[in-house]
C-alpha cells in the first residue's frame, strides 16, 4: 500500500453501507472540480482524441458535455477565475506571478475575492485540494502564506504552490502548510514517485478520510493536475501504449480528430479546419518528435487512470450518485518551446542534493544525484533527467480544429472541454450542451448547489460581485439566461463573445469579427462587412476592461513597457 496509515476493507465497506443507507439530499451534492493543464480541445477521447481516456469517456457518457465552454487562455489567470468566479484581473491575477503595481496585476489573489473553498465552507462543506495552486507569487517556505490553500479555505492540501516542474521531483511540493521532499515524506512512499499518481492517491485518501471522519458533511475537492504541462514526463508503462502511434506525423492525427469531432456532434461540419502547422516531411528528428507526442499521450492516459481511481473510490463509498464532477482544462495546447533546443555549456555533473532537501525550482538544472537536466532532440523525453516540451506542431494537433494556442484568446487558446457528471442531479445522459459558458460560471454553480451565501463584505473588505451564472439550468436543458457578454484579456490579446458573434484581437492588432455559429474556426473575418457591430462590441469590451481592472493594455509587460 502507498500510505503507511491505511484503513481496513471492513471499515471501507461499513462506511459505504452507511452512506448508501443515508443518502445526501441531491440539492447538496459533493462537488469535485478537476482541472488539467496545457491540453487542447480534442485531446481526450470523448472530445475526438485518440488518447485512451476511459474514465473521462464514462463520465461523459453518463453526463453532459459542453461544446462551447471557455477558460482564460493561460494557467494562473484561469485558476484565479475558476477559484473566485471573477475575471482574473478582478482577483489580482491578470497575468503571471509578478507584481506590476496595478490592481489587476499584483500576481497574488487579493482580498476582494473569495475562493470556492471559502464560500462553500460557510454552507458546511469540508474542503480539500490536491495539485497545482499557482495564484500567489509567494512560494518561499519562510515567506508570506496568506494566499496558500490552507489560508484560502481548504481544510487539507497536497500539491505544488508554483506553476510547473518535474513530475518525478516537483518543486514547492507541500502538504498543508509545510514544504516536503517526495523522498523524505513519512506519510507517502510509493515504489516510484510520479506527481500525477501522487495527486490521485491523495485525492482518494482525502475522500476516504472524509467518509470516515466527516460523513455527516458534504465535501468539495479541487483536483488540479499538472498534466500535460511541460516537461514531457511519463512512466514507461504508459508510454509503451502509444509506441508508433504518431510515427505518421501531424496531419493524419489531426484529420482523424477533425472527422471524429464531427461524428460526435461537437463541431459543425461547415466549420473548415484551421491551417496545418508543421510539415512532417521536413521534420529532421522524426523519432524524437513522435516520442514527444507519445509521452504527452501517456501523461493524459495516466491522469485518466487517476480520475478513474477517484471515481472508483466514490463508488465504493456510495458517493458517486450524489457527487457533481466537473472536468475542464486551463488553456489550449501549449506552443512553448521549452527544452526543445540542446543545453548550452552542458556540465557533466553537479553536486548531489540531499533526499530531504526542499526544492523550489521550476526548470531544474539537475536531479538529486547530480545528473544534469537534458534538453534537445538528442534526448528522448519521458525520463526524470529530461525536460522537453512537445512543441507548436503537436499543439496545433491538440487544438483541432481551432486556431492559435495558449496565451491567445482565439478559440484554440480558450476553448475547453467541460464534462459534467452527477447522476442524482443531471438527467441528461451523454448529451451535448451548446450554450456558451465560462470559468466564471463554476463559482455561481457551486453557490447555487451548495446553498452557500456569496458574501458582499469580509473583514471590512468589499467583495466583488460574481460575474458568472449557475450552470444548473443546463442540467435540465433549460437556458442559462446570461445577461451580459463574456470577455477576455491576456497579454494584450482581447475578445468579447456576445451571442453568435465574437470580436477578437491579438496585442496591438486590429479587431477581427467572426460569426462563431457559422465559423468557429475563425477563418473568415467579417470586421470590414460589419463596422457598426465591431464598434458596438469594442465599446462593450472597453467598459468591461475598465471595471474589471484589465487596463492599461500592456500592463503585463511591466511599468514603462509597451
Amino acid at each position: 500500500m502507498r500510505f503507511r496509515l491505511t484503513f481496513s476493507a471492513i471499515i471501507v465497506a461499513l462506511c459505504a453501507a452507511v452512506a448508501i443507507a443515508q443518502p445526501k439530499d441531491a440539492a447538496r451534492p459533493n462537488i469535485i472540480v478537476i482541472l488539467s493543464d496545457d491540453m487542447g480541445y480534442s485531446d481526450i477521447g470523448c472530445y475526438g482524441g485518440e488518447i485512451q481516456t476511459p474514465a473521462l469517456d464514462r463520465l461523459a457518457a453518463g453526463g453532459l458535455r459542453f461544446t462551447q465552454f471557455y477558460n482564460t487562455g493561460r494557467c494562473c489567470p484561469t485558476r484565479a477565475s475558476l477559484l473566485t468566479g471573477l475575471y482574473p484581473h478582478q482577483a489580482g491575477v491578470g497575468h503571471m506571478m509578478e507584481d506590476r503595481g496595478l490592481a489587476g496585476y499584483h500576481g497574488n489573489l487579493n482580498q476582494h475575492c473569495r475562493t470556492l473553498a471559502e464560500v462553500v465552507r460557510t454552507a458546511g462543506y469540508r474542503t480539500y485540494m490536491c495539485g497545482k495552486w499557482h495564484v500567489t507569487r509567494h512560494i518561499q517556505p519562510d515567506g508570506p502564506k496568506e494566499n496558500w490553500p490552507r489560508q484560502r479555505g481548504f481544510d487539507r492540501f497536497y500539491g505544488t504552490i508554483t506553476g510547473a516542474g518535474s513530475f518525478y521531483d516537483p518543486g514547492t511540493l507541500t502538504r498543508d502548510n509545510t514544504n516536503i521532499s517526495p523522498f523524505a515524506d513519512p506519510e507517502y512512499q510509493p515504489t516510484q514517485y510520479y506527481y500525477t499518481t501522487a495527486l490521485a492517491d491523495h485525492a482518494t485518501k482525502y475522500i476516504n478520510e472524509h467518509c470516515e471522519q466527516h460523513a455527516e458533511q458534504p465535501f468539495f475537492l479541487y483536483l488540479a493536475f499538472t498534466t500535460a504541462h511541460w516537461p514531457m514526463h511519463a512512466l514507461e508503462k504508459d508510454i509503451a501504449k502509444y509506441k508508433g502511434k504518431y510515427d505518421a506525423g501531424y496531419e493524419p492525427i489531426r484529420a482523424a480528430r477533425y472527422a471524429r469531432l464531427q461524428e460526435l456532434g461537437l463541431i459543425d461540419p461547415q466549420w473548415a479546419l484551421s491551417p496545418q502547422q508543421g510539415d512532417w516531411s521536413k521534420v529532421e528528428h522524426r523519432a524524437w518528435e513522435a516520442r514527444c507526442m507519445e509521452v504527452y499521450a501517456a501523461m493524459i492516459d495516466s491522469m485518466d487512470q487517476g480520475i478513474g481511481q477517484v471515481v472508483a473510490t466514490l463508488e465504493q463509498r456510495g458517493q458517486l450518485d450524489n457527487t457533481l464532477i466537473l472536468f475542464l482544462q486551463d488553456n489550449g495546447g501549449c506552443q512553448e518551446g521549452v527544452g526543445r533546443q540542446a543545453n548550452k555549456n552542458q556540465r557533466e555533473s553537479f553536486p548531489k542534493i540531499a533526499a530531504d532537501a526542499i526544492r523550489l525550482d521550476v526548470i531544474p538544472k539537475q536531479d538529486r544525484a547530480g545528473v544534469p537536466t537534458k534538453m534537445g532532440p538528442q534526448h528522448m523525453p519521458g525520463p526524470a533527467d529530461t525536460y522537453i516540451a512537445y512543441g507548436i506542431n503537436w499543439a496545433n494537433v491538440s487544438n483541432t480544429p481551432f486556431r492559435e494556442y495558449k496565451h491567445f484568446v482565439h478559440e484554440g487558446g480558450i476553448s475547453t472541454p467541460l464534462v459534467a457528471h452527477w447522476p442524482a442531479g443531471i438527467k441528461r445522459r451523454g448529451e451535448l450542451e451548446t450554450e456558451p459558458g465560462h470559468l466564471i460560471d463554476i463559482m455561481a454553480t457551486c453557490v447555487d448547489l451548495s446553498g452557500a451565501k456569496y458574501p458582499q463584505m469580509v473583514d471590512g473588505q468589499a467583495i466583488h460581485p460574481l460575474e458568472g451564472v449557475s450552470l444548473r439550468p443546463s442540467f435540465t436543458a433549460a437556458p442559462l439566461n446570461r445577461k451580459s457578454p463574456i470577455f477576455w484579456e491576456h497579454e494584450g490579446n482581447r475578445a468579447v463573445r456576445d451571442g453568435d458573434w465574437k470580436l477578437v484581437a491579438k496585442e496591438n492588432r486590429p479587431w477581427e469579427l467572426y460569426n462563431v455559429k457559422l465559423d468557429r474556426t475563425e477563418l473568415h473575418d467579417l470586421a470590414q462587412e460589419h463596422p457598426q457591430r465591431v464598434q458596438d462590441m469594442a465599446a462593450q469590451w472597453d467598459v468591461y476592461a475598465q471595471r474589471a481592472n484589465a487596463l492599461p493594455l500592456g500592463a503585463w509587460r511591466g511599468k514603462g513597457q509597451k
